[in-house]
């Protein structure tokens, strides 16, 4: 029974000693790795054929690197001390991490500064300058390669944008058809410059150069925008022309005759003889009249006549005197209406048409008006003058009473030459500037 007890002692002792061996291994395969982790393990053996050879490599990569021929290396205990001077701050902090992965150094000491020397430090520098040159020299037969073929493709876009067709064919005028030979133009350009990076193998360039582009030319676009409105418009003009030249026209209150359209403005001509010039933007969002568009206009007056008058005889008479013209048009129709009462006499409106390319507006509404008041007085009618006039007489002078002179109830001359001599302005101006103007006559009208 103690036999038993004392063997079953011993074999729970064996078992705790073998635990215990079996955790000692476990640790001694942990704690290198813990070690490592925590940047490596110092080991204690040392020589000095180590240190030796940690300097040689040194010296050997710093000989190769070339720009540490003042540095020297020296190692003890595997620490590595650096001394002496070097170009620039950057390359002396770049030999620590250098140095320190090489193996076997346990430490690094930098102790390498700045020279002060002036010729030392430009050194490095002009041997840059003298690289950059010797790689500008091998560039330049490369460089113009490249400009040859973008010269050439360029003059290819040139030649084919000054071909009359069919760019003519496609254009409704002059103006489009100069925008689509400009539009070849930049389309070509863009071609020699990708085919020119390409041959110089610089493509990464064109994205940059289309952004830069891209931003120059939407500040552009805000600095210049009244000019890109005005060209816009001149652009819907020439396409849709709501005017021709010599036509008659008000644009935003202003009246004259069409000179030209221009890619910045129309340019009209007073009937006083005086240049208008409208910027496009606002001719393109204004309201236009156009008084020569349709051949037919119609003129109006006012006359009055005595209130004790038979209205509807007066009017009778003054619609059958407006017909009867020979300036006049029978379709549409003369009318005469009573307008309204005023001071000493009813007012009637006249209205009648004519045939503006025969026959002048002006001269044919003073006409119709002349015969009509002489046929109204013709017929016994009174035509008052309903302006108050105060005359200041002396004794020695009796007022006297004016009297008209009989006229013949026959027309005058009224053809359409009262604006000859603007016109014949116009078509000078337009001779002197004929190929600023995008009015057209082959060009589809509004």
């Amino acid at each position: 029974m103690l036999r038993h007890r004392v063997a079953r002692t011993i074999l729970t002792a064996t078992d705790i000693m073998r635990f215990l061996a079996l955790l000692a291994l476990l640790l001694s395969l942990a704690l290198p790795a813990v070690a490592q982790d925590n940047g490596g393990i110092i080991t204690t053996e040392t020589s000095a054929a180590q240190d030796q050879s940690i300097a040689t490599r040194l010296r050997e990569i710093l000989d190769e690197l070339g720009d540490y021929g003042d540095v020297t290396v020296t190692v003890n205990e595997g620490v590595v001390t650096l001394r002496g001077t070097a170009t620039s701050a950057a390359e002396a902090a770049a030999l620590e991490p250098l140095a320190s992965r090489v193996e076997g150094v346990v430490a690094v000491r930098n102790n390498v500064v700045e020279t002060a020397d002036i010729s030392a430090r430009l050194d490095p520098a002009m041997d840059r300058f003298r690289a950059r040159i010797e790689q500008l020299i091998a560039f330049i037969p490369l460089a113009l390669i490249a400009f040859t073929v973008f010269a050439t493709i360029v003059f290819v876009g040139i030649l084919i944008a000054r071909l009359r067709q069919p760019w003519d064919r496609l254009a409704p005028n002059a103006f489009i058809a100069e925008l689509y030979r400009q539009f070849i133009r930049i389309i070509f350009v863009v071609i020699g410059l990708v085919v020119a990076l390409d041959v110089l193998n610089a493509t990464a360039l064109l994205s940059t150069i289309l952004g830069a582009a891209g931003i120059i030319g939407l500040a552009l676009g805000f600095a210049v925008r009244d000019t890109v409105e005005n060209y816009i418009a001149s652009v819907m003009l020439s396409i849709r022309q709501p005017f021709s030249p010599n036509d008659a026209v008000e644009i935003n209150g202003d009246m004259g005759k069409v000179i030209k359209l221009t890619s910045r403005a129309t340019i009209l001509l007073s009937f006083d003889g005086n240049h208008i010039r409208i910027p496009n933007a606002t001719v393109f969002k204004s309201r236009i009249i156009n008084y020569s568009r349709n051949p037919e206009r119609r003129f109006d007056f006012e006359i009055g006549i005595a209130s004790d008058a038979d209205l509807g005889a007066v009017r009778a008479l003054a619609a059958d005197t407006v017909a009867a013209q020979p300036f006049v048009v029978e379709t549409p129709e003369p009318a005469v209406w009573i307008d309204r009462i005023g001071d000493g006499a009813i007012f009637l409106t006249v209205t009648g048409w004519i045939d503006q390319r025969e026959t002048d507006l002006l001269r044919a509404r003073g006409e119709t008006l002349r015969l009509v008041k002489d046929a109204i007085e013709a017929a016994g009618v009174e035509v008052p003058d309903t302006t108050y006039r105060i005359q200041m007489l002396s004794e020695e002078e009796p007022p006297t009473a004016g009297h008209a002179t009989a006229r013949p109830p026959e027309a005058a001359d009224v053809a359409a030459t009262g604006d000859e001599q603007l016109d014949e302005i116009i078509a000078h101006e337009r001779e002197e500037n004929e190929s600023g103007d995008l009015l057209s006559e082959d060009a589809p009208k509004e």
